[in-house]
């Protein structure tokens, strides 16, 4: 489901649907099959609340991960784990496993525990991170150990309390609400709260522009609302930071000595506001000496004698890049960066290349991302070449210049 301008602070999606029952897999992602066994049976969902891709064509940000595996964990029981992926990095999962949160998602002594929880209980908006629900095997269990004690410690009366099962059945219908707060989102089943999970960095809620649900789950309905009627990113003029300071000068008429395009996303409106704030208030750009721009869609070709590629989270000393790029003026042609030599491909993780795609066993040498400088003539010729279909477009953006030059 598209969210056209995002989530804002009180935005709620409700989702209506029902766990598939379990399925064998002979090759699970959240289990390790036992000796002997061929096939798990796993019955698991995920919902995600997702940013828009960027430019070089990576998997959109996930900024919640919410998936319950209600069949085929590798613990053998049923628990909610959710995450982020930010750039193409997961962060540290929030595994729910039916304790109840007291202080910290990180394991620790029991003892730790009840001093911990003694001083602070950590919650988003007041809420736990996450719920207890019914265990089969909550005798004597180290939550049990840190209640009693919690109890003791402080002269608190015994309470009746009500222990839930499991949110999630195979073949039974739920009604999901998940929720915007002021500290993070929160998740509802059938009325009743069951995780929070803190806002991370990197993402904003008008980022969330979009609402995947896929897995072994039958969806019947979708519904969001009290959601934002506008972006800041796709109406700048009417956003107060984007008074007339902030927006870079008009494109000369005469030749540059340097132009740096900033690779950047369009769901990265906060990272190219820091840079407007920031390094884009340089002198050098400002008289227009130094042309800066984001790459988000096609930009205007601007004549310039050096140029120059950074990303969006990167500070630039525009005046110490003029000088380096200076130097060596006297040479024709020149390609400057922190030069990688003789780095291998990985064949495994984020960045894995398989032998198809890259079938020797080092890369040319190459600039590292966040930055590099080429020449003129070197920028002219890499056009040239790859109008004309002679050049290949690698994966990674740094490791393709490094090839073409």
């Amino acid at each position: 489901m598209v969210i056209p301008c995002g989530m804002t602070l009180g935005s709620h999606i409700t989702v209506v649907g029902t766990p598939r029952w379990a399925h064998s897999e002979y090759d699970p992602k959240i289990a390790i099959l036992k000796e002997g066994d061929e096939a798990v049976m796993v019955s698991q969902f995920m919902m995600e609340l997702q940013g828009l891709k960027n430019v070089e064509g990576e998997d959109p940000p996930r900024i919640l991960h919410f998936n319950p595996r209600l069949k085929g964990d590798w613990s053998g029981k049923p628990l909610i784990e959710q995450n982020t992926c930010y750039r193409m990095q997961l962060g540290s999962a929030l595994r729910c496993e039916g304790w109840k949160s007291l202080a910290d998602e990180d394991t620790c002594r029991w003892l730790q525990c009840v001093l911990i929880a003694l001083l602070n209980e950590l919650r988003v908006d007041g809420q736990v991170k996450y719920e207890k629900w019914i265990r089969d095997d909550d005798n004597k269990s180290e939550e049990s150990k840190v209640t009693w004690w919690l109890n003791r410690l402080i002269g608190r009366t015994k309470k009746v309390t009500i222990d839930w099962p499991y949110p999630f059945a195979e073949g039974k219908l739920f009604i999901l609400t998940v929720s915007a707060g002021l500290e993070g989102f929160h998740i509802n089943v059938d009325g009743r709260h069951v995780t929070s999970f803190p806002y991370r960095t990197g993402f904003v809620l008008e980022d969330a522009t979009g609402l995947s649900v896929n897995g072994d789950i039958d969806v019947h309905s979708v519904l969001a609302a009290s959601l934002s009627t506008s972006h800041p990113s796709f109406l700048p003029q009417m956003h107060l930071e984007m008074v007339t300071k902030w927006k870079a000068p008009f494109l000369p008429f005469g030749h540059v000595e340097l132009f740096i395009g900033i690779l950047s996303a369009g769901s990265h409106f906060a990272e190219r506001m820091a840079v407007r704030k920031s390094w884009m208030q340089h002198k050098l750009i400002k008289s227009s000496r130094v042309v800066a721009r984001f790459f988000v869609a096609l930009v205007r070709t601007v004549p310039a004698r050096y140029i120059m590629k950074c990303d969006d989270d990167t500070f630039v000393r525009v005046d110490a890049v003029l000088k380096e790029a200076r130097k060596i003026h006297g040479y024709r042609s020149f390609y400057i960066g922190n030069m990688n030599y003789h780095h291998n491909p990985l064949r495994h993780g984020k960045w894995a290349v398989t032998y198809e795609e890259w079938l020797e066993e080092d890369y040319p040498p190459y600039a590292n991302g966040p930055g590099y400088i080429i020449s003129s003539d070197i920028a002219k010729s890499i056009v040239s070449e790859f109008e004309r279909h002679k050049l290949r477009l690698f994966k990674m953006e740094d490791v393709s210049m490094g090839m073409w030059v």
